[in-house]
């Protein structure tokens, strides 16, 4: 039987090749496909603008919350999470409201995916701070909390502010929303051991299963300094898959994927869950509704909960 949960991450970005922007229908068909197929979680990523050496010219998201809460609403058993949404734009306070609606929205099935901010410098084009990102995730916290686990947060910081803050109203799980954040160096996975009920990281120069070993051996050691049990913390990874004929994924700037024929690709999935990881999240390459098709016999592969 399967311990490890398997995740879909949502097309949300226009496609590096040609820019073809990925549209609702098939959003929404292939979060109700991939619940039908037996996916734990959909994921919505949290991007804003990406320019890759690779690609013939700048390439957008849609924008995560109000796609997570339309893919909630189109949804009946499926998990919805947020891969992860960016603490550095957002107000503290207001994602934490965030959080409670989409959780009212999806009846209890949302799982907050939470990070220090973008990758490169997306940002800067919208205005946002470059500066003291983690500072900043760790300040934000200390509101985000408080306001999900208790219902009230008071603090004044350097970057954030709440006064006599209530989390009003309280969606199906007061208190009880599982918060996911993203770290994948010391002292943001130091913040994940030390407020997450689970870590995220996701494939950088390869999806292979030995490339996250130190990561994991590292989130151990953290644990261990700050007197966590490491068993009291899940591990979700997120990482590329070709279960189709196109194999461009690598050039196209995404690091080595996981491919071959589909017993190669469900051995490396499990080998995942071998290595204690608890949540794995597939970012299909391409991210079609014909490759989520082509993946799904691996699912079968893995056993069921």
């Amino acid at each position: 039987m399967r311990r490890m949960k398997i995740g879909l991450v949502l097309p949300m970005l226009e496609a590096p090749a040609d820019g073809g922007k990925p549209d609702w229908e098939s959003i929404r068909r292939m979060a109700q496909l991939a619940e039908e197929l037996g996916f734990d979680t959909v994921w919505i990523p949290d991007e804003l603008l990406w320019r890759v050496d690779e690609w013939p010219g700048p390439r957008g998201w849609w924008e995560c919350v109000a796609m997570a809460g339309a893919v909630a609403a189109s949804t009946s058993r499926v998990e919805v999470g947020t891969w992860v949404l960016s603490a550095l734009h957002r107000n503290p306070g207001l994602t934490a409201k965030v959080a409670e609606t989409l959780d009212e929205i999806s009846a209890g099935r949302f799982l907050l995916g939470l990070g220090s901010g973008h990758a490169g410098r997306q940002g800067e084009a919208f205005g946002y701070p470059p500066d003291h990102t983690i500072g900043r995730f760790d300040e934000a916290l200390q509101i985000i909390v408080p306001l999900l686990r208790e219902g009230r947060a008071d603090f004044a910081g350097q970057y954030h502010r709440a006064v006599n803050l209530e989390q009003r109203p309280r969606g199906p799980r007061p208190g009880g929303i599982p918060l996911m954040l993203g770290g994948h160096r010391e002292r943001t996975m130091g913040l994940a051991v030390r407020y997450a009920d689970i870590w995220s990281a996701y494939a950088t120069d390869s999806s292979l299963p030995d490339a996250f070993e130190p990561m994991l051996t590292q989130l151990d050691a953290i644990c261990a300094a700050q007197g966590r049990d490491p068993a009291s913390l899940g591990r979700s990874i997120g990482v590329f898959v070709e279960p189709t004929d196109d194999h461009r994924a690598e050039a196209s700037g995404m690091g080595i994927p996981i491919s071959g024929s589909l017993e190669e690709i469900g051995d490396r999935l499990r080998a995942f869950d071998d290595m204690g990881v608890t949540r794995l999240e597939l970012v299909l390459w391409p991210n079609t509704a014909a490759a989520l098709e082509a993946v799904a016999p691996v699912l079968s592969m893995l056993g069921g909960d």
